[in-house]
Protein backbone atom coordinates (compact mmCIF):
# COMPACT_ATOMS: atom_id res chain seq x y z
CA UNK A 1 0.00 0.00 0.00
CA UNK A 2 1.66 3.22 -0.87
CA UNK A 3 1.70 6.39 1.51
CA UNK A 4 -0.19 9.54 1.09
CA UNK A 5 1.12 12.78 1.85
CA UNK A 6 -1.40 15.29 2.47
CA UNK A 7 -0.21 18.87 1.78
CA UNK A 8 -2.09 21.90 2.66
CA UNK A 9 -1.31 24.67 0.03
CA UNK A 10 -2.74 28.25 0.53
CA UNK A 11 -3.54 30.59 -2.35
CA UNK A 12 -3.27 33.86 -0.16
CA UNK A 13 -5.65 36.72 -1.71
CA UNK A 14 -4.79 40.53 -0.32
CA UNK A 15 -7.22 43.19 -0.51
CA UNK A 16 -6.12 44.40 -4.08
CA UNK A 17 -6.76 40.69 -5.58
CA UNK A 18 -2.72 40.25 -5.49
CA UNK A 19 -1.55 36.50 -5.14
CA UNK A 20 1.45 36.07 -2.57
CA UNK A 21 3.79 33.39 -3.82
CA UNK A 22 6.88 32.63 -1.85
CA UNK A 23 10.89 30.55 -3.44
CA UNK A 24 11.72 27.78 -2.36
CA UNK A 25 15.05 27.80 -0.61
CA UNK A 26 17.62 26.55 -3.14
CA UNK A 27 18.98 23.35 -1.09
CA UNK A 28 15.35 22.35 -1.33
CA UNK A 29 13.82 19.88 -3.87
CA UNK A 30 13.37 22.42 -6.92
CA UNK A 31 15.17 25.09 -5.48
CA UNK A 32 14.81 28.27 -6.91
CA UNK A 33 11.06 27.87 -7.62
CA UNK A 34 8.49 30.25 -6.73
CA UNK A 35 5.55 28.61 -4.73
CA UNK A 36 2.44 28.92 -2.98
CA UNK A 37 2.99 28.24 0.77
CA UNK A 38 2.03 25.38 2.69
CA UNK A 39 2.83 22.22 4.32
CA UNK A 40 2.34 18.58 5.43
CA UNK A 41 -1.41 17.76 7.08
CA UNK A 42 0.03 16.19 10.11
CA UNK A 43 -2.09 13.39 11.89
CA UNK A 44 -5.58 14.28 13.24
CA UNK A 45 -5.46 17.73 11.55
CA UNK A 46 -7.94 18.92 9.41
CA UNK A 47 -6.91 20.45 6.36
CA UNK A 48 -8.06 23.92 7.43
CA UNK A 49 -6.24 23.24 10.98
CA UNK A 50 -2.77 22.38 8.85
CA UNK A 51 -3.16 25.64 6.76
CA UNK A 52 -3.62 27.80 9.87
CA UNK A 53 -0.69 26.17 11.36
CA UNK A 54 1.40 25.57 8.23
CA UNK A 55 1.20 29.63 7.32
CA UNK A 56 1.11 31.19 10.53
CA UNK A 57 4.46 29.40 11.09
CA UNK A 58 5.67 30.32 7.50
CA UNK A 59 4.41 33.60 7.00
CA UNK A 60 3.26 34.83 10.51
CA UNK A 61 -0.28 35.50 9.48
CA UNK A 62 -3.18 34.39 10.93
CA UNK A 63 -6.10 32.56 8.68
CA UNK A 64 -9.31 33.90 8.89
CA UNK A 65 -11.18 32.65 5.90
CA UNK A 66 -10.71 30.15 3.24
CA UNK A 67 -12.36 28.10 0.81
CA UNK A 68 -11.51 25.06 -1.41
CA UNK A 69 -9.68 25.84 -4.67
CA UNK A 70 -8.75 22.25 -6.53
CA UNK A 71 -6.90 19.36 -5.26
CA UNK A 72 -4.11 17.49 -7.17
CA UNK A 73 -3.10 14.06 -7.14
CA UNK A 74 0.26 12.79 -8.01
CA UNK A 75 1.33 9.23 -8.23
CA UNK A 76 4.85 7.48 -7.46
CA UNK A 77 5.74 4.24 -6.96
CA UNK A 78 6.33 4.76 -3.02
CA UNK A 79 3.74 7.27 -2.53
CA UNK A 80 0.97 9.27 -3.54
CA UNK A 81 0.56 13.44 -2.79
CA UNK A 82 -2.63 15.43 -2.77
CA UNK A 83 -2.47 18.47 -2.63
CA UNK A 84 -5.55 20.27 -1.65
CA UNK A 85 -5.56 24.02 -2.32
CA UNK A 86 -7.53 26.53 -0.62
CA UNK A 87 -8.16 30.08 -1.41
CA UNK A 88 -7.27 32.39 1.78
CA UNK A 89 -9.48 35.44 1.84
CA UNK A 90 -9.78 36.33 4.71
CA UNK A 91 -5.90 36.91 7.09
CA UNK A 92 -4.68 38.92 9.77
CA UNK A 93 -0.99 40.07 10.05
CA UNK A 94 1.67 41.09 7.19
CA UNK A 95 3.18 38.18 5.41
CA UNK A 96 7.19 37.81 6.02
CA UNK A 97 9.48 35.20 4.97
CA UNK A 98 9.67 33.67 8.65
CA UNK A 99 12.17 30.85 7.18
CA UNK A 100 14.14 33.27 5.12
CA UNK A 101 12.25 33.34 1.79
CA UNK A 102 11.32 35.80 -0.15
CA UNK A 103 7.82 36.51 -0.96
CA UNK A 104 5.72 38.35 -3.27
CA UNK A 105 2.83 39.81 -4.71
CA UNK A 106 1.73 39.33 -7.79
CA UNK A 107 -1.35 40.15 -10.41
CA UNK A 108 -2.67 36.62 -10.52
CA UNK A 109 -2.59 37.17 -14.60
CA UNK A 110 1.19 37.56 -14.32
CA UNK A 111 1.56 34.19 -12.36
CA UNK A 112 2.72 32.43 -15.42
CA UNK A 113 5.94 34.15 -15.92
CA UNK A 114 7.21 32.71 -13.05
CA UNK A 115 8.91 29.82 -12.80
CA UNK A 116 7.03 27.11 -10.54
CA UNK A 117 7.03 23.71 -10.01
CA UNK A 118 5.10 21.80 -12.67
CA UNK A 119 2.52 20.71 -9.94
CA UNK A 120 1.89 24.48 -9.68
CA UNK A 121 0.44 25.09 -13.24
CA UNK A 122 -2.85 23.42 -12.23
CA UNK A 123 -3.30 25.98 -9.42
CA UNK A 124 -2.34 29.07 -11.40
CA UNK A 125 -5.51 27.87 -14.09
CA UNK A 126 -7.40 27.76 -11.31
CA UNK A 127 -6.48 31.17 -9.95
CA UNK A 128 -6.91 32.79 -13.08
CA UNK A 129 -10.33 30.85 -14.35
CA UNK A 130 -13.53 31.89 -13.01
CA UNK A 131 -16.68 30.14 -11.33
CA UNK A 132 -19.11 30.71 -14.28
CA UNK A 133 -18.21 29.55 -18.00
CA UNK A 134 -20.26 30.55 -20.77
CA UNK A 135 -21.22 28.44 -24.17
CA UNK A 136 -22.78 30.26 -26.91
CA UNK A 137 -25.90 28.53 -28.21
CA UNK A 138 -28.38 29.08 -30.91
CA UNK A 139 -29.51 32.17 -32.87
CA UNK A 140 -31.32 33.93 -35.60
CA UNK A 141 -28.79 35.99 -36.82
CA UNK A 142 -25.71 38.04 -36.12
CA UNK A 143 -26.95 40.63 -34.19
CA UNK A 144 -29.10 38.19 -32.24
CA UNK A 145 -26.09 36.55 -31.20
CA UNK A 146 -24.19 39.91 -30.28
CA UNK A 147 -27.34 41.15 -28.36
CA UNK A 148 -27.31 37.50 -26.16
CA UNK A 149 -23.61 37.62 -25.92
CA UNK A 150 -23.67 41.13 -24.58
CA UNK A 151 -26.64 40.64 -22.10
CA UNK A 152 -24.43 37.65 -20.98
CA UNK A 153 -21.74 39.60 -20.69
CA UNK A 154 -23.08 42.48 -18.85
CA UNK A 155 -24.12 39.79 -15.99
CA UNK A 156 -20.35 39.28 -15.44
CA UNK A 157 -19.61 36.34 -17.27
CA UNK A 158 -15.78 36.39 -17.97
CA UNK A 159 -15.15 33.21 -20.30
CA UNK A 160 -16.90 32.70 -23.33
CA UNK A 161 -16.74 29.54 -25.91
CA UNK A 162 -17.59 30.50 -29.52
CA UNK A 163 -19.67 27.15 -30.27
CA UNK A 164 -20.80 26.50 -33.59
CA UNK A 165 -21.13 23.28 -35.52
CA UNK A 166 -18.80 22.87 -37.92
CA UNK A 167 -16.83 26.18 -37.75
CA UNK A 168 -15.21 27.25 -40.56
CA UNK A 169 -13.38 30.58 -40.58
CA UNK A 170 -14.18 31.33 -44.09
CA UNK A 171 -18.31 31.37 -43.39
CA UNK A 172 -18.14 32.28 -39.47
CA UNK A 173 -15.21 35.72 -39.65
CA UNK A 174 -17.49 37.86 -39.26
CA UNK A 175 -18.96 36.73 -36.35
CA UNK A 176 -15.62 35.88 -34.70
CA UNK A 177 -14.73 39.58 -35.11
CA UNK A 178 -17.67 40.85 -33.76
CA UNK A 179 -18.01 38.37 -30.62
CA UNK A 180 -13.80 39.38 -30.62
CA UNK A 181 -14.69 42.82 -30.10
CA UNK A 182 -17.46 42.28 -27.47
CA UNK A 183 -15.51 40.01 -25.29
CA UNK A 184 -12.34 42.31 -25.54
CA UNK A 185 -14.54 45.11 -24.64
CA UNK A 186 -16.29 43.49 -21.35
CA UNK A 187 -12.72 42.31 -20.38
CA UNK A 188 -13.29 38.78 -21.07
CA UNK A 189 -11.57 35.90 -22.24
CA UNK A 190 -12.49 34.13 -25.44
CA UNK A 191 -12.02 30.24 -26.61
CA UNK A 192 -13.26 29.16 -29.58
CA UNK A 193 -14.88 25.03 -30.01
CA UNK A 194 -13.76 24.10 -33.36
CA UNK A 195 -11.00 21.25 -35.04
CA UNK A 196 -7.44 21.76 -34.47
CA UNK A 197 -7.03 23.04 -38.61
CA UNK A 198 -9.48 25.06 -38.08
CA UNK A 199 -7.90 27.10 -34.83
CA UNK A 200 -4.22 26.98 -36.32
CA UNK A 201 -6.01 29.44 -39.43
CA UNK A 202 -7.81 31.61 -36.73
CA UNK A 203 -4.34 31.89 -34.36
CA UNK A 204 -2.76 32.73 -38.07
CA UNK A 205 -5.18 35.20 -39.31
CA UNK A 206 -5.44 36.89 -35.55
CA UNK A 207 -1.77 36.46 -33.76
CA UNK A 208 -2.17 39.57 -31.68
CA UNK A 209 -5.11 38.03 -30.05
CA UNK A 210 -5.20 35.72 -27.23
CA UNK A 211 -8.13 33.58 -28.43
CA UNK A 212 -7.94 30.11 -26.76
CA UNK A 213 -8.91 26.61 -28.09
CA UNK A 214 -11.44 23.98 -26.78
CA UNK A 215 -11.77 20.76 -28.38
CA UNK A 216 -14.71 18.64 -28.25
CA UNK A 217 -13.99 14.68 -27.25
CA UNK A 218 -14.23 13.52 -30.94
CA UNK A 219 -11.46 16.11 -31.88
CA UNK A 220 -8.96 15.73 -28.47
CA UNK A 221 -8.94 11.99 -29.11
CA UNK A 222 -7.55 11.87 -32.58
CA UNK A 223 -4.52 14.22 -30.67
CA UNK A 224 -1.53 12.95 -28.81
CA UNK A 225 0.22 16.00 -27.39
CA UNK A 226 -0.17 19.59 -26.09
CA UNK A 227 -1.82 21.48 -29.83
CA UNK A 228 -1.06 25.00 -28.83
CA UNK A 229 1.58 27.02 -26.91
CA UNK A 230 1.74 26.83 -23.36
CA UNK A 231 0.53 31.03 -22.87
CA UNK A 232 -3.09 29.26 -24.77
CA UNK A 233 -5.86 28.46 -23.03
CA UNK A 234 -6.73 25.17 -23.64
CA UNK A 235 -10.01 22.92 -22.79
CA UNK A 236 -11.61 19.53 -23.71
CA UNK A 237 -15.01 18.58 -23.35
CA UNK A 238 -15.32 15.03 -21.27
CA UNK A 239 -17.86 12.50 -20.56
CA UNK A 240 -16.28 9.57 -18.59
CA UNK A 241 -12.92 8.84 -16.73
CA UNK A 242 -10.69 7.82 -19.89
CA UNK A 243 -11.65 10.96 -21.71
CA UNK A 244 -10.94 13.03 -18.64
CA UNK A 245 -7.41 10.94 -18.84
CA UNK A 246 -6.49 11.82 -22.25
CA UNK A 247 -7.50 15.68 -21.85
CA UNK A 248 -4.91 15.25 -19.10
CA UNK A 249 -2.36 13.21 -20.99
CA UNK A 250 -2.41 16.25 -23.67
CA UNK A 251 -2.16 19.07 -21.46
CA UNK A 252 -5.54 20.77 -21.01
CA UNK A 253 -5.77 23.29 -18.95
CA UNK A 254 -9.35 22.82 -17.62
CA UNK A 255 -11.82 20.78 -18.81
CA UNK A 256 -15.78 20.45 -19.19
CA UNK A 257 -17.90 17.70 -17.81
CA UNK A 258 -21.45 16.66 -19.25
CA UNK A 259 -24.20 15.78 -18.94
CA UNK A 260 -24.46 15.97 -14.95
CA UNK A 261 -28.52 17.04 -15.19
CA UNK A 262 -31.00 17.00 -17.89
CA UNK A 263 -31.30 19.33 -20.38
CA UNK A 264 -33.90 19.57 -23.05
CA UNK A 265 -31.25 19.86 -25.89
CA UNK A 266 -30.60 15.91 -25.00
CA UNK A 267 -33.15 14.44 -23.03
CA UNK A 268 -31.85 10.58 -23.39
CA UNK A 269 -28.60 11.55 -22.72
CA UNK A 270 -27.13 9.03 -19.72
CA UNK A 271 -26.66 11.61 -16.74
CA UNK A 272 -23.69 11.87 -14.46
CA UNK A 273 -25.53 13.13 -11.72
CA UNK A 274 -23.59 14.54 -8.94
CA UNK A 275 -22.64 11.33 -6.90
CA UNK A 276 -20.42 10.30 -10.26
CA UNK A 277 -19.76 14.20 -11.21
CA UNK A 278 -17.64 14.36 -7.78
CA UNK A 279 -15.75 10.91 -8.10
CA UNK A 280 -14.64 11.61 -11.84
CA UNK A 281 -13.38 15.63 -10.74
CA UNK A 282 -11.15 13.59 -8.08
CA UNK A 283 -9.50 11.91 -10.91
CA UNK A 284 -8.69 15.31 -12.75
CA UNK A 285 -5.86 17.40 -12.02
CA UNK A 286 -6.66 20.09 -14.10
CA UNK A 287 -10.03 22.91 -13.36
CA UNK A 288 -13.38 21.26 -14.06
CA UNK A 289 -16.85 22.74 -14.70
CA UNK A 290 -19.75 20.78 -14.97
CA UNK A 291 -22.40 21.03 -17.73
CA UNK A 292 -25.67 20.03 -18.30
CA UNK A 293 -28.91 21.43 -16.93
CA UNK A 294 -26.74 23.55 -14.25
CA UNK A 295 -26.74 27.23 -13.79
CA UNK A 296 -26.04 29.94 -11.04
CA UNK A 297 -28.19 27.88 -8.82
CA UNK A 298 -25.54 25.05 -9.26
CA UNK A 299 -22.75 26.89 -8.16
CA UNK A 300 -22.63 25.64 -4.24
CA UNK A 301 -23.07 22.09 -5.09
CA UNK A 302 -20.66 22.20 -7.92
CA UNK A 303 -17.96 23.60 -5.85
CA UNK A 304 -18.63 20.78 -3.31
CA UNK A 305 -18.25 18.15 -5.49
CA UNK A 306 -14.42 19.73 -6.56
CA UNK A 307 -15.64 21.40 -9.41
CA UNK A 308 -13.98 25.03 -10.01
CA UNK A 309 -17.60 25.99 -11.28
CA UNK A 310 -20.25 25.41 -13.61
CA UNK A 311 -20.78 25.99 -17.48
CA UNK A 312 -24.05 26.54 -19.35
CA UNK A 313 -25.60 27.47 -22.64
CA UNK A 314 -29.41 28.11 -21.62
CA UNK A 315 -28.52 29.34 -18.14
CA UNK A 316 -27.13 32.78 -19.60
CA UNK A 317 -27.46 32.47 -23.32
Amino acid sequence: MTKLLHVAVGVIVNADGKILIAKRPLSAHQGGLWEFPGGKVDAGETIEQALVRELHEELAINVLASQPLIQIRHHYPDKSVLLDVHKVTQFSGVPVGNEGQPVQWVDAKALPSFEFPAANRPIISAINLPEKYLISGTYRDEDDFIARLNKALAQGLSIVQLRIGDFNLNTHRPLLNKTLAAVNQAGARLVVNCSLAEFTRIANSRPEQHIGLHLNSHHAVAIHQRPVAAQVLFGVSCHNAEEIIHAQQIGADYLVLSPVLPTHSHPSAQLLGWELFAALVEQSNVPVYALGGVGDEHLTVARSCGAQGVAGISAWW
